[in-house]
Formats: structure tokens, sequence, C-alpha cells
């Protein structure tokens, strides 16, 4: 399994679309790319999604290879797969993050989006989600309203399925 992103963080994107990517950030792109090698350019998928998206996942090399690898065990002619092909595949480009550790977004993706002067990364595992400052507010908010309840001091892990093996708590 490859290394999985970790916090959040807010950047500046330049007049030319180019986004600097946090060095903590960039190391899960270079470690997770088989073909990086020092001195050269990491790659990464960048995937757009619908027109409903508001916001660009970021995949490492090695999670698309994962998702790529279950895509194709499913049903051929699926509706699922058909759907999933779709999305990861045709609704997707490649990139790379230059010398400087940039992105370099196209002003369509930035449209897309509502890109200007600034952009939030926060890490969803085994992605980057991108988006603007604004966006990301909402999507945190979104998700505390549909968080389920849980007991003053609880531990929110108790959502957690338990391990693999585990019996069942009675």
């Amino acid at each position: 399994m490859a290394r999985r992103f970790r916090g959040s963080e807010e950047v500046k994107v330049d007049a030319k679309g180019r986004i600097s990517i946090p060095a903590r950030f960039r190391r899960v792109f270079e470690s997770a790319d088989p073909d990086f090698e020092a001195r050269k350019r990491a790659q990464l998928i960048v995937v757009y999604g619908f027109t409903d998206w508001t916001s660009l996942r970021l995949y490492t090399v090695e999670a698309i290879d994962e998702i790529d690898a279950a895509i194709s065990r499913m049903a051929r002619g699926s509706a699922e797969r058909s759907f999933l092909e779709t999305l990861m595949n045709g609704l997707s480009e490649e990139a790379e993050i230059d010398a400087d550790g940039r992105l370099v977004l196209p002003q369509r993706l930035r449209e897309k989006i509502g890109l200007d002067d600034r952009c939030f990364f926060l890490a969803q595992g085994d992605y980057l989600k991108l988006s603007t400052p604004e966006t990301h507010e909402a999507d945190l908010a979104a998700i505390a309203a549909a968080m389920p309840a849980l007991e003053p001091g609880a531990d929110p892990l108790s959502l957690l399925p338990p391990p693999q093996g585990a019996e069942a708590a009675v």
C-alpha cells in the first residue's frame, strides 16, 4: 500500500495557474511514483470529475494503479465499471510536479472549481483534495452536519469496523 497523505494547507496560486505543492505532499507523490528518480519530476493524476464537482482529486501513480486494478476486476459492461472507468480515466489527466515543486493547472480546471489566487489542500488518505478555501469550509460544515451523534467524550474511532477476524462486540 502506498504512503498516505496527512494534513492540510492553504497556498497561493500565481497568475499562470502554478500551485506550490507543500514539501510533505511532494514527498508522497515522489515515493509513490515508481519511475521517479532524483532530479526528475514526480507524476500524478488529476481527477476533475463530473460537472457538479467543486474540487479536484490529486492521486499518486501507485494509488491510481491500485484503483485501475480494482476496476479491471469488475464485470465488463457493468454500469458500475463504466461509471468508474469514465470517472477515473475519462475525467482525469496526467500531470507532473515541476522542478520548483509546483503543479501547473490548466485554466479550464481552475475555472471548473472557481480557483483564483488561493487554494486549499486537504489530505484524504490516498489522494489530496484541491479546492478553494471557501469550498473547503463548506465541505467541512456538510461533513459535520452529517456526522453521527456520539456520546460526549466518546472516541471517534469507535466508528471504525472491528479488525478482520475479530468477533463483533455483544
